[in-house]
């Protein structure tokens, strides 16, 4: 359980949001997860996030969610701590997969906000402390807005930081106003870790005092990231700034294709492209077609 007088948050560090590798329909890629986990552990990454957005998690059936919980926590074997997104629908739901997380070894779990009916923030108060209650790992929350349409507000923040079990925020909104407001409450809470999400605000995040990123370009290179994230906490601004710019580039290939989801498309496409994982999507989402793929190619042949 988090120590309300700890000094130093939790987690820190450069943790990717796994793609889910899919070999068909509610089937995975057992040999591409491998892969994928062994490419980031080599990579120098601080932990890994699975279920996420980047892991296509509400595509998913809970049959194959527990399945690539129960794979990725064995091939990671406590080199690194597993964070389990739990978000749903449904309380219930949430709940039977943290405790199955915890079951399978993982070390925490992360939640957003319910999606479809938009919940207001007293509601999003006891439905925290509800879940909080009978979770069975330490909780991370998971702002993300943009797919939820909900924020977990500063307030709310402020209001549910007094409990124990909550350990800190991912924030995938980019408002770096909200990011730094969210920061003021590490003064309530020193121990919690804040994460940011978009790959491109990492450095400006860490810089403000943030803990790290969840960054899904850290599929393909970790290295990347995780050299930027110590550039950025040694505050070495040249190395930085060219770090910067790598990323910038390979972000490039989430301008192809014209869906939302083509953010996680040039990410597998990039993954399958260097030979780690399988590039299929979960329906009703397509994997990129050749010139789509040529075009993912020719950027990372410039990185």
């Amino acid at each position: 359980m988090t120590n309300l007088h700890a000094t130093k948050p939790r987690y820190q560090g450069i943790v990717p949001p796994l793609v889910t590798p899919l070999a068909d329909r509610d089937k995975l890629d057992h040999a591409g997860t491998q892969r994928l986990i062994e490419h980031l552990i080599k990579g120098g990454v601080h932990g890994v996030f699975i279920l996420g957005t980047t892991g296509e998690a509400p595509s998913l059936s809970y049959h194959l969610r527990r399945e690539f919980i129960q794979l990725v926590s064995e091939t990671v074997a406590s080199r690194v701590p597993v964070f389990v997104g739990v978000t749903d629908t449904s309380l219930v739901e949430s709940l039977r997969l943290a405790e199955f997380a915890k079951q399978s070894g993982a070390d925490a779990v992360v939640l957003s906000t319910p999606y479809y009916f938009p919940a207001g923030q007293t509601e999003l108060i006891k439905y925290i402390a509800d879940i909080v209650e009978e979770v069975p790992l330490p909780l991370m929350l998971y702002n993300m807005p943009s797919l939820t349409k909900v924020w977990f507000e500063i307030d709310t923040l402020r209001t549910l930081a007094h409990h124990q079990q909550i350990i800190g925020v991912k924030d995938s909104s980019g408002d770096m106003k909200y990011f730094q407001q969210m920061l003021s409450l590490k003064k309530l809470r020193p121990d919690w870790s804040m994460f940011i999400g978009p790959e491109h605000l990492t450095a400006e995040a860490i810089a403000m005092g943030g803990d790290g990123g969840v960054n899904g370009g850290a599929n393909i290179y970790p290295e990347l990231f995780v050299d930027l994230y110590d550039a950025a906490t040694a505050q070495k601004h040249q190395q930085i700034e060219v770090l910067t710019q790598r990323i910038n580039r390979l972000q490039q290939i989430y301008s192809v294709g014209k869906y939302a989801s083509r953010f996680i498309k040039a990410t597998k496409c990039a993954l399958s492209i260097h030979g780690i994982c399988s590039d299929h999507m979960a329906e009703p989402f397509n994997h990129f077609m050749p010139p789509q793929r040529a075009e993912v190619s020719d950027i990372l042949n410039r990185m």
